[in-house]
């Protein structure tokens, strides 16, 4: 009897063994399974990170302050431009003026489509034309100006109300001399501020106009300068 009870008592000191030890693992398992959980759950705030920042970084095709204030800037001084040229057709006497008249009206006005484009993208302002034709300016492209002479909006290059008037008043060779004159003064103003977009600019396409701009009007400067030269 005594043994039977020493072994029954051996018997569940096993049992209860085991059964401590299955609560144990169980228990294990389960802080486990916790911490895996807890694991995958703070995964996709992890992986979300940089996302998160995305906002923040330059896009590939990107525009900075300088992209506007061209874009604001050459809008209304391409716009005088073709507002002169378009003065040409009926005033000018001289052919290779109006031929050069045409193709500044050619040039610029898609230009000032692409321009007025590029600005609505960005979310800022085009600078508005009011009703006699002369493009408005709000200040962001003063930062243009700073090579040659100013005119309407503190624009280097551009004519100012009286100079256009009295072009408009001209005609036949007297135009054609006013036209030329103030037309370089114009275009050497274009020029200064499309080298500084292609200095300080970011957006790509914009800089690629500027490129186009001093090349093609920096050509123009020394055709017209030579009609000058020969009279007109």
């Amino acid at each position: 009897m005594t043994a039977r009870r020493l072994f029954r008592a051996r018997k569940a000191a096993v049992t209860t063994a085991a059964a401590v030890t299955a609560a144990v693992l169980v228990a294990a398992c389960g802080t486990d399974g916790a911490d895996t959980h807890a694991e995958h759950g703070s995964a996709p705030s992890a992986s979300a990170s940089p996302s998160a920042s995305a906002p923040g970084t330059v896009e590939k095709g990107g525009h900075n302050a300088a992209d506007v204030a061209f874009a604001q800037g050459m809008i209304p001084h391409h716009r005088q431009a073709v507002a002169m040229s378009v003065m040409a057709r009926e005033r000018a006497s001289a052919p290779e003026v109006k031929e050069l008249a045409a193709a500044i009206e050619k040039a610029q006005g898609p230009e000032i489509r692409t321009l007025s484009g590029w600005l609505t993208s960005w979310g800022e302002p085009v600078p508005a034309e009011d009703a006699a034709g002369h493009s408005g300016h709000d200040g962001h492209g003063e930062a243009t100006a700073s090579a040659g002479t100013t005119g309407a909006g503190g624009m280097a290059g551009m004519m100012t109300e009286q100079e256009m008037d009295d072009l408009e008043k001209s005609s036949g060779k007297a135009f054609d001399t006013a036209f030329l004159k103030l037309m370089v003064k114009h275009h050497e103003g274009a020029v200064a501020m499309a080298r500084t977009e292609r200095q300080q600019g970011a957006h790509q396409p914009a800089k690629a106009m500027a490129d186009d701009i001093i090349a093609s009007q920096s050509a123009e400067i020394t055709r017209m300068n030579g009609l000058l030269g020969s009279g007109g």
